[in-house]
């Protein structure tokens, strides 16, 4: 092991839900109960002859009592540690690690709590712009937040994979000969038909308001939108088809994810058949080693498989089956206005909660050049490097007067696998440019960025009226 790792918080979790006693726990691993009680309170490490005893015994996978997400939980907590409200009181960076190793619960319910409070106060400030303007339209917005929040950060904390889910599609595109066929649409078109006994039909090509698909659960008959490709017709059947051939495992995993609300466990349903969605036109083993062997070319992956390249870029951020692991990856889609619509990660990249992301970020050139593949080398304030990719993304009206919808598709990987990536020839890692990243203004350290929108919420700023720079304020160390 490359690091010691201090994961008594999973063990303790394990151990309980077992039902065991540390004394029993021990006595099936052929350990002292003292010695797990030492575990157990992270006054020892774990050892990678204790982790294969858990795994072998208990048969479980062992990259679960890794550290990447506790790594997660501390940089999330920094961000919420910057408001404002905690001025004065901010812990180290030390104690955050310490807090979080030995209580991920109380960070997790700490996290839960902040986000909460900032959800209540952004309705509040709705709710006073809307008696202003005597306009009530964003406050229904403003609730809607919350659910999306939760399940984002649920896919965020689980290495944005699902097992059993990613197991049985694989197992349904071998059975359908999926992977790479030209006529992907019209298998499952068929496959409906056959074995759910549902027609599929193209919605008239002067109805531009037709939803993307529409199930008439009477009729039993699922009706695509004209407008879109091949690709996105072929996915949105294939989300289709979780809905009726993988509810089981998607209610126990959204049930098992103690949800808080009716939203966010129908939010999480949606994201889960579309995750199978992805796994079916993608199986994990073959498209992984096709992504290996092209060495991650988007483009050339996307010919091959006939899938989008935001289909490609997600499902390569999933690729994340214990003992058969890929390249981990970060992916994002943001709109024009910067707001992130998609993030999931495998990596350690530190995305913002709040706020914009960092304006030095190439994600947001790929506006301006959306035909493009854009390659930057990001440091981000942890001292952790990563290749970054962007490209555009633009759909195109329907209809005269309607405005094209342009997106930015983010992907990346710490540098140490970039040589996995065709992106990196040509490329002098040691020598090339670096682009210092940040996770946003609010947080970021650094204290000479010329494209800063705005101070730091945890340090204090120096205005001198006879010196006037790119940035009109100085940060104090």
């Amino acid at each position: 092991m490359s690091k010691k790792v201090f994961a008594g918080h999973a063990v303790r979790n394990l151990r309980e839900k077992l039902g065991l006693t540390q004394v029993d726990f021990a006595r099936r691993l052929s350990l002292s109960p003292s010695y797990i009680n030492q575990i157990e309170s992270n006054q020892r490490p774990v050892t990678a002859a204790v982790l294969l005893a858990i795994g072998r015994v208990f048969d479980l996978d062992i990259t679960r009592f890794g550290a990447d997400d506790l790594d997660r939980i501390v940089a999330d907590l920094r961000e919420a540690l910057a408001d404002p409200m905690f001025r004065g009181m901010e812990p180290s960076l030390q104690d955050l690690k310490n807090a979080t190793t030995h209580a991920p619960a109380f960070a997790h319910a700490f996290l839960r709590l902040h986000g909460g409070m900032r959800r209540l106060v952004e309705r509040r400030a709705a709710l006073d712009d809307a008696v202003a303007s005597s306009a009530t339209e964003g406050d229904g917005e403003a609730r809607s937040l919350a659910p999306y929040e939760e399940v984002r950060d649920h896919f965020h904390y689980i290495d944005n994979y699902v097992d059993g889910l990613d197991r049985a599609a694989e197992e349904m595109s071998a059975a359908l000969d999926l992977f790479g066929r030209d006529d992907a649409l019209g298998l499952l078109v068929r496959h409906l038909r056959e074995r759910h006994d549902i027609g599929v039909e193209i919605a008239p090509a002067g109805d531009p308001e037709a939803p993307l698909l529409r199930y008439d659960r009477q009729r039993r008959v699922a009706t695509l939108s004209k407008a879109l490709d091949r690709a996105s017709q072929t996915f949105r059947l294939a989300a289709l088809l979780a809905r009726f051939e993988q509810s089981e495992l998607i209610d126990r995993h959204v049930f098992d994810a103690g949800f808080r609300s009716v939203t966010a466990r129908e939010v999480c349903r949606l994201s889960l058949q579309n995750y199978y969605a992805g796994a079916l036109i993608l199986p994990y083993r073959r498209f992984a080693r096709l992504a290996r062997e092209k060495r991650h070319d988007l483009d050339l992956l996307s010919v091959i498989t006939g899938a989008s390249l935001e289909q490609v870029c997600h499902r390569l951020s999933t690729l994340q089956r214990p003992g058969e692991k890929g390249v981990p990856f970060y992916f994002l889609k943001v709109d024009r206005a910067g707001n992130v619509i998609k993030r999931h990660s495998a990596t350690r990249f530190q995305f913002a909660r709040y706020g914009g992301a960092c304006p030095v970020w190439n994600v947001h050139e790929a506006f301006e050049q959306p035909s493009k593949a854009l390659v930057q080398i990001g440091e981000m304030p942890d001292g952790v490097r990563y290749l970054c990719l962007a490209r555009g993304s633009v759909k195109p009206p329907q209809r005269h007067g309607q405005r094209e919808r342009r997106f930015a598709l983010g992907i990346g990987c710490e540098i140490s696998y970039a040589g996995e990536l065709v992106y990196a020839d040509g490329l002098d890692l040691r020598s090339a440019s670096v682009a210092p990243l940040g996770v946003n203004c609010r947080i970021c350290p650094r204290t000479s960025c010329p494209e800063r929108a705005f101070p730091p919420l945890d340090r204090a700023i120096v205005l001198d009226p006879d010196r006037r720079g790119v940035v009109p304020f100085t940060i104090q160390e």
